[in-house]
């Protein structure tokens, strides 16, 4: 299905230049609206709180402040204007610990250098077709981590609202901010 994304206000965060440059052009290329683009972590939490985007994409991998480090800052400090913003990241590591420490500081989306437009597309895609709700605890902020729901589940309790309860939970009972 092709979106109207001439609405969409999409800040890209890439120290590479060339990077930049391309992957700019592709979001232009399926129509995005408006892309604004930083070169670093410290310059993009400026330009996502002078433009407030709907979405960023941001390298992992930067100087000095890193792809993690802005989804932090995005995510917690209160001059953020939308903790709730979906983030892709861009990274040419894709191991399995990389993508959970990823998952854990609140990316929502992981997307592995090199990629294609399909690639890219598909999270977009993604992101807009099955946004994924909010959890808010203790030591975490960002998208709920879980991808799938398990109905068959016959293992350990897992939240202190399993033990008061008589029966199966069901969505109803979860409450996400």
């Amino acid at each position: 299905m092709a979106y109207n994304l001439q609405d969409i206000k999409i800040l890209l965060v890439e120290d590479n230049r060339g990077m930049l440059h391309l992957v700019k052009a592709v979001l232009q290329s399926f129509g995005v609206g408006q892309v604004i683009t930083a070169l670093d972590g410290d310059s993009g939490f400026n330009e996502f709180c002078r433009h407030n985007p709907d979405l960023v994409i941001t390298d992992w991998l930067m100087t000095p402040c890193d792809g993690l480090e802005l989804s932090q800052r995005i995510r917690t400090d209160p001059a953020s204007p939308n903790k709730f913003v979906p983030i892709i990241l861009m990274t040419g590591f894709s191991e399995e610990r990389r993508v959970i420490s990823a998952r854990d500081e609140g990316i929502t989306e992981f997307l592995v250098k090199p990629f294609n437009t399909r690639d890219l597309y598909r999270r977009l895609y993604k992101i807009i077709e099955s946004p994924r709700q909010f959890v808010e605890s203790e030591d975490f902020f960002g998208p709920d981590r879980r991808r799938r729901r398990v109905e068959d589940y016959n293992g350990p309790l897992r939240r202190d609202i399993d033990e008061n309860r008589d029966g199966p939970i069901s969505p109803d009972d979860i409450v996400f901010r």
